[in-house]
This record gives C-alpha cells, sequence and structure tokens, in this order.
C-alpha cells in the first residue's frame, strides 16, 4: 500500500466575491518522482523539454482538480518547434499524473496543435477537443484551453519552489479582477480575499505500466513475428505513457 505521505495535496479553494475557483499545490514531490522515473529508465531530457514536461505535469493536475472526479484526462501536444509531441495523462480516481516526451518519428505540423481527451466511466466513447496554440510555455496554453473548451475564462501561474496555481471563472465571476491578477495578488490571495477551501485531492507521479499491460499492443504481430524481431530473439518497447522500457521475448507475444 502507498503512504499517503508520498502524495501531494492539491487544494481547491472558492474565492468568495469574486466567484472563482483556485487550486493551488506545490509540485517538488511529484517532480522528484519524475525524476527517480527518469534515473530508473536511463533517461534525460534536454532542460528545455523537460521544463516543459513539468509544467505539463502541473497543469494538468491543478485542471484534473478543478474537474469532476470521475474523469482520466490525457493531453498531448503536437509541436513545430521544437519538434516534439508532449504528452501527459492523469486521473482523480487513482489519484496519478505521467507523462513523456516523443522526438523521433514527429510528423511537423504547420502549426502547434493541443489535443485533449477526456474519458468518464459511464460513457464509451471519450471527449475530445483540438486548438491551436501559441508559443510553448504549458502554463500559458492554459488560458488558451479554458477560453475554448471549457468556456470559460482562466489563469495560471507559476510561483516560487514549484508552487503552481490555476484561477478559473464560476458563474458571475469577476472577470476585471480576475484579468489584473498578478504573480504577487495570487501568493497573497488567501490573505487577501475571503477564500472558503473546498476540497483537497491527493496525486502522485505514477503510471503503473507491467510488460503484460504492454504486450497487448503487440497483438497484431502474434502471427508474423520475424516482421517485428528480425534476427532477434528480442525487442525493447516503451510504455507510451511513461517511456518505461520492457524486454519482450517471442515466446511472450
Amino acid at each position: 500500500m502507498t503512504d499517503p505521505e508520498d502524495f501531494t495535496k492539491i487544494e481547491s479553494i472558492f474565492v468568495r466575491h469574486r466567484n472563482c475557483l483556485l487550486v493551488r499545490g506545490q509540485f517538488i514531490d511529484i517532480y522528484t518522482d519524475h525524476y527517480l522515473h527518469l534515473a530508473e529508465q536511463k533517461l534525460r531530457y534536454p532542460e528545455e523539454l523537460d521544463q516543459m514536461l513539468k509544467d505539463a505535469l502541473a497543469m494538468l493536475t491543478l485542471h484534473l482538480t478543478a474537474r469532476p472526479w470521475a474523469e482520466t484526462i490525457a493531453w498531448t501536444a503536437n509541436l513545430r518547434a521544437p519538434r516534439i509531441n508532449l504528452f501527459v495523462t492523469g486521473s482523480s480516481d487513482d489519484a496519478y499524473v505521467t507523462g513523456r516526451i516523443f522526438t523521433e518519428d514527429i510528423r511537423e505540423p504547420d502549426r502547434n496543435f493541443f489535443y485533449s481527451q477526456t474519458t468518464v466511466p459511464e460513457s464509451r466513447e471519450p471527449r475530445t477537443s483540438t486548438m491551436e496554440v501559441e508559443g510553448k510555455d504549458p502554463v500559458a496554453w492554459i488560458s488558451q484551453f479554458y477560453t475554448q473548451s471549457e468556456q470559460r475564462p482562466a489563469r495560471a501561474f507559476r510561483l516560487p519552489d514549484e508552487n503552481f496555481v490555476l484561477i478559473a471563472a464560476q458563474p458571475d465571476a469577476d472577470l476585471e479582477w480576475l484579468a489584473g491578477l498578478t504573480e504577487e495578488d495570487v501568493a497573497k490571495i488567501t490573505e487577501t480575499e475571503e477564500t472558503n477551501l473546498l476540497e483537497t485531492r491527493p496525486f502522485r507521479f505514477h503510471c503503473g505500466c507491467t510488460v503484460e499491460k504492454i504486450l497487448p499492443i503487440l497483438g497484431s504481430w502474434r502471427e508474423k513475428p520475424d516482421e517485428l524481431f528480425g534476427d532477434a530473439d528480442s525487442i525493447t518497447i516503451q510504455c507510451p505513457r511513461c517511456a518505461a522500457s520492457y524486454v519482450v521475448t517471442r515466446d511472450m507475444i
């Protein structure tokens, strides 16, 4: 059983008289587990890409907390420069976020595209949305995402010591106040505004992948193993969610 202290607590706070939802958390523990995962898998991303992935993990975690519990959400950003696919996914119910960066065999788009997929247990088909985003800062993408996909204004802030905040408008929100917020305002918002803590949700960096879960991806190769393995007795495949590597032998297919 996982120790509750291993989870990062994300707070959901209602800002009264402003009618806005504030979601915040410190991501040191999630980032530490991210780096432990990279070290275990002998992976290393360039600094710029690593920062983008960490920011995207933080933004998704805050967004998951602002959404209903029973949702699994995946985001993919297909970028021109750097030419990468940035992928993050997570679930409040299962209390995890994970992600990776794809750098090889990436289709070069004519613009930067952001794809969101939301899955709920009672629905057989996921809800998807696509939008064009500007720049390469996942924190800045949030305002664009909320305006287009959530149909309400929101802003995200990167504060010192790996603290991040998402503030989203609710019905009858004070939009002028929201638009005028600075990082300094957000850092002391619980001191200057009347707020109510609504809930906290736990999260950790975790994928849960195993070789048994990865094998079904190779099901179509069962009748033609030579095309998959060539002259080798085994191949190495990566988890599409977290880039963990697994050795697969012929007799496992």
